[in-house]
């Protein structure tokens, strides 16, 4: 298991990242990234600021300590609670405090946070200024290139202006504009164009920021083009979720240039038997970690059944490990191809 990371190591760790996605990327699901990979980057799902601050749910910050590097990300739009969530996150022990500036949804909208921060780039820095002073944990941002009408190759480099004056060092862009009416949360994932070279262009117009790029990126090999290309990291979203092994199991050999062999997804699956036996023991469910799984033999003969039997088998009361071994032994052995 990765050591806590030292504050100085996560710019090479943001090298590639897994984003944080709502109601994906909670403490099993990282969990399991963590086996796959040592040095990836991991992100919460987002936690909104009153939530912890006026709601006192502070369950929201539980992690294991196996999942360092990991980085909380926030919601919110208000200097003074956002800095009371980020000391909150800081004594929970994460090792970075991010900002998020690119949600569309409906109800981020309605907080005034999220995409629609792209819009108020003074109370941005406001918030991550007073983020940064509150903690010790690196603050960044986490933005897309413009919103709505708004014009990315003028809005982009005075938002990112903006927040480097403010102290912020790491940026993470995700390279869609947001449609804050007409388009769902979902179809702003797809839908708007996605602009690589404008984040290239930011790359090249900031070299003191490291800037990481998102959206689209669906493999190892685009990641390591754009990281070719000049950007200091790369952030994968739905393709890490939805195919872990693929996406993860050789990222510390060909994104980090480390040279010991990674778990393979059998042996992934088998070292979540103690972690799932301890979660149930607990009063836990079986598919509360088990629907983070289901991705890991994707392209793989028995897949497909490995899927189905977690799925059917996962929610019955009394669910546990064997449940897991009996999915595992539908798998192909490594190598075959679907």
């Amino acid at each position: 298991m990765a050591e806590k990371i030292k504050k100085q190591d996560l710019p090479t760790a943001a090298r590639l990242s897994v984003a944080p996605m709502m109601d994906w990327t909670d403490r099993h699901c990282r969990y399991l990234h963590r086996l796959l990979s040592a040095r990836t980057l991991l992100y919460t799902e987002m936690v909104t600021a009153p939530a912890l601050v006026r709601g006192g749910a502070l369950h929201l910050l539980e992690s294991n300590p196996e999942e360092h590097p990991v980085a909380l990300q926030l919601g919110g739009s208000d200097p003074v609670e956002l800095a009371q969530a980020a000391k909150l996150g800081a004594e929970a022990g994460y090792d970075e405090i991010n900002l998020n500036c690119g949600c569309p949804s409906d109800r981020v909208q309605s907080g005034t946070f999220g995409a629609v921060l792209m819009q108020h780039p003074e109370l941005v820095a406001d918030c991550v200024a007073a983020m940064a002073e509150a903690q010790p944990a690196e603050v960044t941002v986490k933005c897309r290139i413009g919103v709505d009408d708004q014009d990315p190759e003028a809005v982009l480099p005075d938002f990112l202006e903006k927040i480097r004056a403010a102290g912020v060092r790491r940026v993470t862009i995700h390279a869609r504009k947001a449609w804050l009416q007409g388009l769902s949360p979902k179809e702003n994932r797809d839908i708007p164009p996605l602009d690589y070279d404008l984040v290239l262009r930011m790359r090249a117009a900031f070299p003191d920021l490291h800037v990481s790029i998102n959206g689209g990126i669906g493999t190892l090999a685009q990641a390591e083009d754009l990281l070719a290309q000049g950007l200091d990291g790369v952030m994968i979203g739905r393709a890490a979720y939805h195919e872990p092994a693929n996406i993860l199991c050789e990222a510390d050999r060909r994104i980090y240039g480390e040279d010991h062999a990674a778990l393979t997804p059998e042996e992934a699956v088998r070292a979540m038997l103690p972690y799932i036996e301890r979660h149930v023991a607990a009063g836990g469910k079986l598919a509360q970690v088990t629907r983070h799984m289901l991705g890991l033999f994707q392209g793989r003969p028995g897949a497909r059944a490995w899927r189905r039997h977690l799925s059917e088998h996962g929610h019955r009361a009394g669910a546990g490990p064997e449940v897991v071994e009996a999915a595992l032994a539908m798998v192909a052995p490594e190598g075959a191809h679907a």
